[in-house]
């Protein structure tokens, strides 16, 4: 069982920086498979990162590639995700989720969910 939870989202302005955190629980978060999924009212969830057990693999959406870094420290069961040049259509709530297996980047093969960090960035 692992359980996630999220931090550092706040209201930023367009052009700024932000970096997410997942602070995962149970001893075997550093073999699974880690994502960031975000969510905008009246939108579908939408796949932003992922990366691999190890972090040797990442893989993101065409929307934040050159802008967002995600990564991971084992040693802190954390998994992170660095966001620069933010525009006003990064405001979401951000979820991070957990899977044992490769990099997917569908919801529905992440068994793990946080409750999410409310991004915003003002225009």
């Amino acid at each position: 069982q692992v359980q996630l939870v999220e931090s550092g989202g706040v209201l930023v302005q367009t052009g700024g920086s932000l970096r997410l955190s997942c602070a995962a629980s149970g001893r075997t978060f550093s073999s699974y498979a880690s994502c960031w999924f975000r969510q905008s009212p009246g939108k579908e969830r939408e796949f932003v990162a992922a990366i691999s057990w190890n972090g040797g693999s990442s893989t993101y959406a065409d929307s934040v590639k050159g802008r967002f870094t995600i990564s991971r420290d084992n040693a802190k069961n954390t998994v992170y995700l660095q966001m620069n040049s933010l525009k006003p259509e990064d405001t979401a709530l951000y979820y991070c989720a957990a899977r044992s297996g490769g990099l997917v980047a569908s919801s529905g093969a992440y068994a793990y969910w946080g409750r999410g960090t409310q991004v915003s960035v003002s225009s």
